[in-house]
């Protein structure tokens, strides 16, 4: 979940629920504009990831009282000390797995159940781990409720990543790590690919792409980034 500034007018969250409604896309322009200047205005070129963020409407994914800024290029608060993702980090993210329709993704970090849903539509078989009690359940409701029949959603610590569903073909962590959890490698496939923000939890990370060959790791740096931290086993929490 990418952290960045927030607006002191964004700080008050409202009741997080799903409208009941998620088929009346009021907000449909105003995605369009998000992915013409924030997405492939920045480089985003993978097909499916456009499509993919072309339909998942973001709106649904944050609370009533942030909904207007919701195709705005910027995280937004969920709830419970955490944001939704920079839209077009979500799309970074997706595109340097070079994923592979009906690929198996294991994401770690839930949130309100965004990412999960444009892996979703991007036709991955997506696993998603959430160490927040009340965000895994919403995520959960709200990704079933909007027919993500292809996701599965669990509470518990990322780091142990989720053996009994795995291998996977890629892994996607979507908080701040100090270092790369070691069940995360061990329940990747050859040749699986392992996006991570890796560095300091209370400040800045740099975004790292690892590819497991022969049972090694090949690391590639991408850019800096500041997400939320990992906690659970990560830091002791």
């Amino acid at each position: 979940m990418f952290l960045n500034y927030i607006l002191p007018s964004l700080l008050f969250i409202g009741v997080f629920q799903t409208p009941t409604l998620p088929n009346q896309d009021q907000f449909q322009s105003q995605r369009m504009t998000m992915i013409e200047r924030d997405i492939k205005g920045r480089g985003i070129s993978d097909k499916r990831v456009l499509a993919a963020m072309t339909k998942v409407q973001r709106h649904l994914f944050v609370p009533p009282s942030v909904r207007n800024a919701s195709y705005e290029d910027f995280p937004l608060p969920i709830g419970e000390g955490q944001t939704i993702s920079q839209p077009y980090i979500v799309a970074l993210m997706s595109e340097e797995l070079k994923l592979k329709e009906g690929e198996k993704v294991l994401e770690i970090g839930t949130g309100s159940g965004y990412q999960a849903a444009v892996l979703a539509e991007m036709g991955m078989d997506v696993r998603s781990i959430e160490i927040r009690k009340g965000l895994a359940e919403s995520a959960g409701k709200r990704l079933k409720e909007l027919g993500y029949n292809n996701v599965k959603v669990k509470y518990g610590d990322g780091y142990f990543g989720w053996e009994e569903e795995g291998p996977f073909d890629a892994v996607m962590v979507t908080a701040a790590a100090n270092h790369i959890p070691p069940p995360l490698i061990k329940q990747l496939k050859e040749g699986g690919r392992l996006i991570i923000p890796v560095g300091s939890t209370t400040y800045y990370q740099t975004l790292t792409l690892v590819t497991k060959v022969k049972g090694n790791l090949d690391v590639r740096q991408i850019m800096g980034v500041s997400f939320v931290p990992m906690i659970g086993k990560m830091t002791g929490e």
